[in-house]
């Protein structure tokens, strides 16, 4: 039986997305995502819990971070987890478990308000690690998908 790796998220943002690119071309986002949840506990009293995650985005979905996304930013990120590990410059093991996010949605009000549109939506090839050859995608204004299928080989 094959396994499955989803998560969907929406939260804000914690702060501006870092952008870096890998081998010179291929664009990366890197960016907190608080979500938080409000319940009521056993006296009544409601109580609100935050997670942060981190967010990793590649390609068409950076370029659309790098544009429209600041910090305190309302998103919908849907992904998958991966976590990678590395040693630190002291020889200590070191491991991060992201959220790698195959399609976003911009939610915030203002942006429509700014723009006209109710909503910017992207989604990239799920396999986005840097060792794999890049692709160039085509330009997106706001409201456009990207796809796996409209990148350009």
């Amino acid at each position: 039986m094959r396994g499955v790796n989803k998560v969907i998220l929406i939260g804000n943002l914690g702060k501006d997305p870092d952008i870096q690119r890998v081998d010179g071309s291929v664009p990366v986002a890197k960016f907190p995502l608080a979500t938080t949840e409000t319940f009521k506990d056993r006296s009544g009293k409601q109580v609100s819990q935050t997670e942060w995650h981190n967010v990793v985005l590649w390609r068409g979905l950076a370029e659309l971070a790098e544009r429209y996304l600041r910090k305190g930013s309302l998103v919908y990120i849907e992904g998958h987890l991966h976590t990678r590990s590395w040693e630190d410059k002291d020889g200590n093991k070191k491991s991060i478990t992201e959220i790698v996010g195959d399609n976003l949605i911009m939610l915030d009000k203002k942006l429509e308000a700014h723009t006209g549109s109710q909503a910017a939506a992207g989604t990239s090839s799920p396999a986005n690690y840097p060792n794999e050859e890049a692709s160039p995608s085509q330009d997106s204004s706001l409201g456009d998908e990207l796809s796996a299928d409209e990148e350009e080989d």
